[in-house]
């Protein structure tokens, strides 16, 4: 039986084109989803699709799923929830997230599926790859009950870290940004905001998700002495200058890296990815990370929506694409 679907390519750097695709038969250990929504990471798909992403980081780049190599063409993306159509009994019919790409249709593993539970919208679980982020940035940073806590850089993976951090009993979480637009979505996460000027010092942990040499360097003013920023912005090939002399040694003060490809060493060997994922969409049953969620288009706009959201001509934390049949 033949399987058809669509897919959105980037042909080559700025210019983005749907095209056919026809999908390999499952075999005894696959499913075939049918698309429900996807989700734009902004930052990382506009790098793509300006053809940004430097040779030396190629493989690091790579989408689980992509299809075809840097700079184009290629197909990208990991925000994708859909319905099983075929596959095993235990999963026929379900909602499920997966890392896959911007299309309408796919063959692949059943093991690459995690389940969306019940009580998770499936609009809201297109953000699952984000909160996995976020939950492993929490992990890394190992926070305690009480602790000051800042997030420096309100884009999506930021936002994200911070809604996950508000549920610290008697923190102080601070969103620290310089769009003062983020002020609202602080507010709906449950967190204090701050311009960078204006933010609270002394603080335990900032999370650092600006991908700025003046947010990093910003980040390490914040702490207090023996304090940490934990490192989640992507800079590819840049060089970030950092303010090391002064009182970074005096305080004694740390910068950790913190990346979604490795599970945090603090929790490894208590289920790994799967366990990471699974987090993630309990954590999305609440109604707060909506806010993460500004804009939607449908699949067939993806080819004009894309550099808009590239450019900054369409502002956007997550947006998010709606296929044919999404609500059915």
């Amino acid at each position: 039986m033949a399987r058809s679907a669509s897919a959105f390519w980037i042909t080559e750097p700025g210019t983005g084109a749907i095209r056919d695709a026809e999908l390999p038969p499952p075999g005894a250990g696959d499913v075939v989803v049918r698309t429900r929504y996807s989700a734009v990471s902004r930052g990382t798909e506009a790098l793509v699709w300006r053809g940004g992403v430097p040779q030396s980081q190629y493989q690091a780049m790579r989408a689980p799923f992509q299809d075809g190599g840097f700079p184009g063409p290629v197909k990208y993306g990991y925000l994708n929830v859909g319905r099983v159509e075929e596959g095993p009994p235990e999963l026929l019919g379900r909602t499920v997230f997966c890392l896959y790409p911007h299309q309408t249709r796919y063959t692949i593993p059943a093991d690459a599926v995690t389940p969306v539970p019940e009580d998770v919208p499936a609009r809201r679980a297109v953000l699952a790859g984000t909160l996995e982020t976020a939950v492993n940035a929490a992990w890394d940073a190992a926070p305690l009950v009480g602790d000051r806590v800042a997030v420096v850089g309100g884009g999506m993976v930021g936002c994200a870290a911070a809604g996950v951090l508000a549920g610290l009993p008697g923190a102080r979480v601070q969103l620290v940004d310089t769009d003062p637009a983020r002020s609202a979505t602080a507010a709906a996460l449950g967190v204090g905001f701050a311009a960078p000027e204006e933010a609270a010092a002394d603080c335990d942990v900032v999370v650092h998700a600006s991908a700025t040499e003046a947010g990093l360097a910003r980040s390490l003013e914040l702490l207090a002495p023996e304090g940490t920023v934990v490192e989640l912005s992507w800079y590819g090939d840049r060089r970030v200058s950092l303010p090391l002399g002064e009182d970074f040694h005096s305080r004694r003060l740390t910068v950790r890296a913190s990346q979604v490809g490795t599970v945090s060493p603090a929790t490894r060997g208590r289920g790994g990815f799967a366990r990471r994922m699974r987090l993630a969409l309990r954590l999305l049953a609440d109604a707060r990370f909506d806010a993460l969620i500004t804009g939607e288009s449908a699949f067939a706009e993806l080819p004009e929506v894309l550099p808009r959201l590239a450019e900054g001509e369409l502002a956007a934390l997550c947006h998010r694409i709606a296929y044919p049949g999404a609500e059915g």
